[in-house]
């Protein structure tokens, strides 16, 4: 079993910036594919940034291309997501997960297999207003 805690969250003025952090519990970060997801109200979970996990690719929707960048540090079991020049559509809750490497692609990951994903994070909020 792996278990995820997301922190970072909080308020953020437009154009701000935001780090989010996904800890992880004891175990081989190396053999999972991570990602970072967000929901807002009335709206579908999405896939927002996926990392691979014996290699550096990645996967970014286009919303938060060039804007957002994850991240990974195996020695502290940690996930990152650096969110930068927010948007109030940015306003969300945001998860981590994880998933076997072999099971999904991080293309998938972060599209059509989220459904499929069985590590979870609880989740933290993310509010970009003025």
């Amino acid at each position: 079993q792996l278990q995820l805690v997301e922190s970072g969250g909080g308020l953020v003025q437009p154009g701000g910036s935001l780090r989010l952090s996904c800890a992880a519990s004891a175990s081989s970060m190396a053999n999972f594919a991570w990602g970072w997801f967000r929901q807002a109200p009335g709206k579908e979970r999405e896939g927002i940034s996926c990392i691979a996990s014996s290699d550096d690719r990645t996967y970014y929707t286009d919303s938060v291309k060039g804007r957002f960048t994850i991240s990974r540090d195996n020695a502290k079991n940690m996930v990152y997501l650096e969110m930068n020049s927010l948007k109030p559509e940015d306003t969300a809750i945001y998860y981590c997960a994880a998933d076997l490497p072999d099971i999904v692609t991080v293309q998938a990951m972060c599209t059509n297999a989220i459904s499929t994903i069985p590590y979870w994070g609880q989740g933290t909020q993310v509010t970009v207003s003025s």
